[in-house]
């Protein structure tokens, strides 16, 4: 991450790769006042090509595995990618499926994870604040 990126707001954008919806409703979740996710500058945006931030959920079948790796191919470098929700990190329910490929790290390189089934909005908001903390001291 340069220092260009760091002294300025954050967009993400968001990837389902086949989730059961629960991720994707906390992590639009988090926008709302309750949580506010624009007080640390992150907003969702609708184009990759915009986004400083990548949140995959779900589990990666043989489906969306080339989609996931186009979309980051054509992101903006550098790009954080955030694996949210279990199935993302781990695949934990689909580990012996047919048509699962892998976790997210195992496609794409992953920069954090926030576990859990779903998982908070408090801990999606914790694990992307300490990931920018982390960029912060590296600089």
């Amino acid at each position: 991450m340069n220092i260009k990126t760091l002294t300025r707001s954050l967009w993400a954008f968001h990837v389902c790769c086949s989730p059961c919806n629960n991720c994707d409703i906390e992590i639009l979740d988090t926008l709302t006042p309750r949580y506010d996710l624009e007080r640390f500058g992150i907003q969702l945006v609708g184009s990759i090509r915009h986004a400083d931030i990548l949140l995959v959920s779900g589990v990666v079948n043989k489906k969306n595995v080339s989609r996931l790796k186009r979309i980051y191919e054509q992101a903006p470098k550098p790009i954080l990618v955030v694996a949210i929700g279990n199935c993302a990190c781990s695949e934990i329910l689909f580990r012996n499926s047919y048509n699962a490929c892998g976790p997210v790290d195992k496609i794409i390189p992953v920069d954090a994870y926030v576990p859990g089934c779903p998982p908070k909005p408090e801990a999606m908001i914790m694990g992307i604040v300490k990931l920018i903390k982390t960029l912060h001291d590296k600089k």
